[in-house]
């Protein structure tokens, strides 16, 4: 059985909290499917709840989503980035003992992956 494992970025967090329909559905994927993963970076938990607040609340108390602490190795990459919120985002998509193939990035806001070693999920309309 394949695994799909996904990291919501601070956009992907906001666009679930205002009901977007692609969102949705990946936090009901991740609760109701065997090798369905859902993540959200505590970095981006924070910018998306100070965009919306009480995103970063509602997000951590669904059943299908993994919050990723910070890390000390997210810690030492986060330091080559610009921002705190997609470092560790792109820290996170990275391959890792749990996610061998590393996961994907879900958000609306493709264009602000490009040139980054990640894969990009476009929540966008």
């Amino acid at each position: 059985m394949s695994e799909t494992h996904i990291v919501l970025d601070k956009s992907a967090m906001a666009a679930a909290g205002r009901g977007n329909a692609l969102a949705s559905r990946l936090i009901h994927r991740a609760h109701a499917e065997a090798g369905w993963f859902l993540y959200a970076t505590a970095c981006a938990l924070v910018e998306a709840d100070r965009a919306r607040p009480g995103t970063a609340e509602h997000l951590a108390a669904l059943p299908g989503i993994t919050v990723l602490d910070l890390d000390l190795p997210a810690a030492l990459a986060m330091a080559e980035q610009q921002t705190w919120a997609d470092a560790h985002t792109e820290h996170a998509a990275q391959p890792a003992l749990d996610r061998p193939s590393g996961a994907t990035v879900a958000t609306t806001v493709p264009q602000q992956w490009e040139g980054r070693p990640v894969r990009v999920l476009d929540l966008g309309p």
